[in-house]
């Protein structure tokens, strides 16, 4: 099969398009066809070993000294199950299916094994490929941390990043919670999370903006870039801050993507995606992520039609 190996630590020009031997499913595991994937923060951090310097070492240790052990990066996917082991119970050949794979990967390449029990579900039914490779890693980003957020006692919350493949999704996921969105933003992405339910928008490229943030009950950083002192003066006595930065791995859980596939078939929550690129494309994919000027998620597709739904 063909897939992008991770060769070594570095640029975007470190990952080949090779063939590769297809893996073959275990007792629990499933074989799925990918259609699509995507470039996440993750792979970016792995392809390019961006930790800081003094975290260098200890993470050569474990992840693999001259390039990654798991060589095909991919955090996420959206694909078709087509094989089974004899002991899975939960899916069937057929199955449409989305994962996300975490440190495992996988989801850079045409055929991907995972454990039922590991973090994929069905695909919403009226997703997409791309779509549904869309929601994945922001959607359990997001309920992850807003479960420590306590929003149950909130009415307003305070969005950095809101444009991002987190920030994106946080709006959406903000308004199913019924608070009041401030979120920020650069002012060409304005309209956009506007139309995702954003109650105020500021621009952070302008001189001056974090003057004009109010106080609110929760603040989230969705990019993991901002100054967390400065974020704090947003926050209200008994409120709370999070950031995707420096307060622990998001856990993603399977129910999360139930939660996810029910917004999505309500019409209440929808992938932002910014380009798609083809699988032998995925040099420039890295290069247009790493240039930090993307909305919402950079699809990578593995067939033609990846855009299918039925």
């Amino acid at each position: 099969m063909k897939a992008v190996i991770c060769t070594a630590y570095g640029p975007p020009d470190v990952l080949k398009l090779q063939e590769v031997e297809k893996p073959v499913p275990k007792a629990f595991d499933l074989l799925i066809q990918v259609y699509a994937s995507a470039v996440h923060s993750g792979d970016r951090r792995m392809r390019a070993l961006d930790v800081p310097a003094a975290g260098k070492l200890p993470m050569r240790l474990v992840v693999g000294w001259k390039a990654p052990r798991q060589p095909i990066l991919g955090v996420v996917l959206a694909g078709e199950v087509v094989a089974t082991g004899n002991r899975v119970k939960d899916f069937k050949v057929g199955d449409r299916v989305y994962a996300l794979t975490g440190m495992r990967f996988g989801g850079y390449a045409e055929y991907a094994c995972i454990k039922e029990n590991k973090c994929v579900e069905q695909m919403p039914r009226n997703a997409n490929f791309a779509e549904a490779a869309g929601l994945p890693f922001g959607g359990t980003t997001v309920l992850h941390f807003f479960r420590k957020l306590n929003l149950e006692q909130s009415k307003s919350i305070l969005i950095y990043g809101a444009s991002g493949a987190v920030g994106s999704i946080a709006v959406q996921i903000s308004k199913q919670y019924g608070l009041h969105v401030t979120a920020v933003c650069s002012g060409r992405n304005a309209e956009l999370v506007t139309r995702l339910g954003a109650d105020v928008v500021v621009d952070y490229t302008k001189p001056g903006y974090d003057a004009s943030l109010t106080r609110n009950d929760a603040v989230f950083d969705a990019s993991g870039k901002v100054d967390k002192r400065t974020a704090r003066q947003h926050v209200e006595a008994d409120g709370a801050f999070r950031s995707v930065a420096g307060q622990g791995v998001a856990r993603a859980l399977k129910k999360d993507l139930r939660l996810l596939n029910e917004w999505f078939e309500a019409g209440d929550l929808k992938a932002v995606i910014d380009t798609v690129y083809p699988l032998e494309e995925i040099v420039a994919a890295h290069r247009y992520v790493d240039a930090g000027r993307k909305f919402g998620n950079v699809i990578v597709s593995v067939v033609d039609d990846y855009d299918r739904t039925d």
